[in-house]
């Protein structure tokens, strides 16, 4: 049982198995934000053979007491089949994808072009002016690749939001 008294923030990487149906993931999001609790990263998708049943990913964060509330509210929620929490678990992996635009002309791109290559970040478009860059790694991975590219000329970014999975053997089934 957490302690109501400790206000230590961590940050929880949830995964949630549910019925792929019409308004599954607007309950999730409610529950969220009904109480006050911010998703900091969220991705959904279809995961088995017939398309009936979705993982959701969220990151958020929040104290162990809320953690462990969310988990519990997202339990009883019909039609979730099973709730994780990968970063309590043990081990496991998290990636997410990144489009990152980069403009710039002379030395700029050819700095650009170095840290893609450090980042190993693929460039997916080119043209005289910029560079399409996509990346996968880690959150901090892609933020330190970004944070990189702002004085090179980062004009734009678009990502997925994080996706998790426990290594080893076992998984989350429902």
């Amino acid at each position: 049982m957490p302690d109501p008294t400790d206000t230590t923030l961590r940050a929880a990487t949830i995964a949630v198995l549910v019925e792929n149906e019409p308004g599954i993931l607007a309950r999730v999001v409610g529950l969220f934000s009904g109480r006050g609790y911010n998703i900091d990263s969220l991705t959904v998708a279809p995961v088995d053979e017939t398309g009936r049943i979705s993982r959701i990913t969220i990151v958020t964060t929040g104290t162990e007491m809320v953690i462990e509330q969310i988990k519990a509210q997202l339990d009883r929620l019909v039609p979730v089949h099973k709730v994780a929490d990968l970063t309590m678990e043990g081990p496991h992996l998290t990636r997410e994808l990144a489009l990152i635009k980069v403009v710039g002309k002379g030395e700029n791109r050819v700095e650009a072009l170095r840290l893609a290559d450090a980042f190993r970040a693929r460039v997916v478009d080119a043209t005289t002016e910029s560079f399409i860059f996509e990346m996968t790694g880690n959150t901090d991975k892609i933020d330190a690749f970004c944070a990189l590219m702002r004085p090179i000329g980062l004009a734009e970014v678009s990502r997925t939001g994080a996706v998790a999975m426990a290594r080893g053997p076992g998984g989350l089934k429902a």
